[in-house]
């Protein structure tokens, strides 16, 4: 299953710099590859371009370590080595979506595509482990959810693969229509709408809009999976895709959501759920039509993250039955509770959203101990910023938490100090590292901390001062 560089002249015409002998088209593609660093005698080169780099720059190094061929864009500047087969495309990165799509186009297996305001990594992670009855399943890695990271994924694809699980991310419009055209998803799951990137988007329909774009090219007897009741949801999802939909949701689902006010939407008759669930965080169980499911990962944002997950292995015939003690591994610094000494770390410091962070602390707040939170602040809010931060520490309070560290500075950490200023314990600090001292103060034993913000705040920092019971 191959690609083969006679796929690439039906692509892009015929190549220039071909040798004087016969070329031969039926040799198989190389080793497709965007990183000049990692260059090597039989590589297929595609310089990208971004602000601050030029991957053209290196076609005279592809040609001297013996790359197979490139791809190169019109009216680039730099010059093109005499033995280094090309085609000349319109764009680099475009190009690269096509070969990923080409390899997409080859491979039989299913591919599922998963996007969202807040969990989508762990989506994909429990929707990878549902899946894995039927094969070898090949799903996106580390942040590969983007217009690279995508067509990355997809030209790993092999015929070993029984499916294949895309993680799609965003920071704007068109985006995830352009990573649902390279890849032509058979499901596509979205997690939530959420307020990630509000700032760069404005309110919640036209998030909703963005996310809803994965089914631009979603093919026309494919499905879609959504958690059910979201008005905004619904009425971009109707915008874009009239075809299967399977809703899903948790019988007691009644935590209180981030809303803003001011967007106009109202849920008059939704949909019902098609999948309904039960769940008891106490026993670890979630319930669903008479089968009983050991939840992998804790909290009850992840018992709606895995009722999607096996939506989505129902509609791939995957019993059910082979699926009720799954074991999920999701990278990075998410879901990860730690034992530091004699108290727990629950280490969420990959990244934030108003959602997410949410989510977190109503885990925390399940946990039979003092619970203290240490909340960094969230980024790209835009003018809604203060006012979320806000309905964070509130609800924070709501929950009863023992005690709040607040990192960050201006006005989104005056607004959490000041809607939590009714906590006992209540500290602000500037930097991570300024949280150790009194967390130091405040921590005993069996007590639980969370550690949660967004990935431009590096709370990850504060770990070490923790685990070496340092000020």
């Amino acid at each position: 299953m191959a690609l083969h560089l006679s796929q690439l002249v039906q692509l892009w015409g015929a190549p220039l710099n071909a040798p004087a002998a016969n070329l031969n088209l039926d040799q198989q593609l190389g080793p497709v590859c965007t990183d000049s660093r990692a260059l090597m005698e039989g590589s297929f080169f595609v310089p990208l371009v971004g602000e601050k780099f030029d991957g053209h720059a290196f076609l005279a190094e592809a040609e001297q370590l013996g790359a197979q061929a490139a791809v190169v864009a019109r009216g680039d500047n730099h010059s093109v080595p005499n033995g280094l087969l090309h085609w000349l495309v319109d764009d680099t990165l475009n190009a690269y979506q096509q070969l990923g799509l080409l390899q997409r186009r080859q491979l039989h297996a299913p591919v599922v595509a998963v996007t969202g305001s807040a969990g989508k990594t762990t989506t994909r992670e429990l929707i990878r482990s549902v899946l894995s009855p039927l094969g070898e399943v090949l799903a996106s890695e580390g942040n590969n959810n983007n217009d690279i990271g995508v067509p990355l994924t997809l030209l790993q694809g092999g015929p070993k693969h029984r499916a294949m699980v895309v993680e799609m991310g965003m920071r704007g419009l068109g985006e995830i229509a352009r990573l649902s055209c390279c890849s032509e998803p058979d499901i596509a799951v979205i997690t939530n709408i959420g307020s990630a990137h509000i700032g760069r988007l404005g309110n919640r329909a036209a998030i909703a809009k963005a996310k809803c774009e994965i089914t631009t090219c979603l093919r026309t007897n494919g499905l879609v999976v959504i958690p059910a009741g979201d008005p905004l949801l619904e009425a971009a999802l109707a915008q874009s895709w009239a075809g299967r939909v399977i809703r899903v949701g948790l019988q007691d689902d009644i935590s209180p959501q981030i809303q803003n006010n001011n967007e106009g939407y109202q849920p008059e008759r939704l949909p019902r759920a098609d999948l309904i669930a039960r769940v008891d965080l106490t026993e670890g169980v979630l319930e669903l039509q008479k089968q009983r499911f050991n939840l992998p990962l804790a909290g009850k944002h992840n018992a709606r993250n895995l009722l999607l997950a096996l939506a989505v292995a129902r509609e791939l015939n995957v019993s059910w039955d082979t699926l009720t003690d799954l074991h999920v591994d999701v990278p990075g610094s998410r879901n990860r509770q730690l034992q530091i000494d004699e108290f727990t770390v629950l280490d969420e410091t990959y990244n934030a959203s108003p959602e997410a962070v949410i989510a977190a602390l109503e885990l925390l707040a399940s946990k039979p101990a003092n619970r203290f939170a240490v909340l960094g602040t969230m980024l790209e809010l835009g003018e809604q910023s203060v006012e979320l931060h806000r309905q964070i520490a509130e609800r924070a309070v709501q929950l009863g938490l023992d005690g709040l560290v607040v990192v960050g500075e201006g006005a989104e950490a005056k607004a959490m100090a000041t809607a939590a200023s009714s906590l006992q314990r209540l500290a602000v600090v500037d930097r991570p590292e300024g949280a150790a001292k009194p967390l130091k103060d405040w921590l005993q034993a069996g007590d639980v901390v969370l550690l949660k913000a967004s990935r431009g705040i590096e709370l990850e920092r504060l770990l070490p001062l923790l685990q070496g019971n340092q000020s």
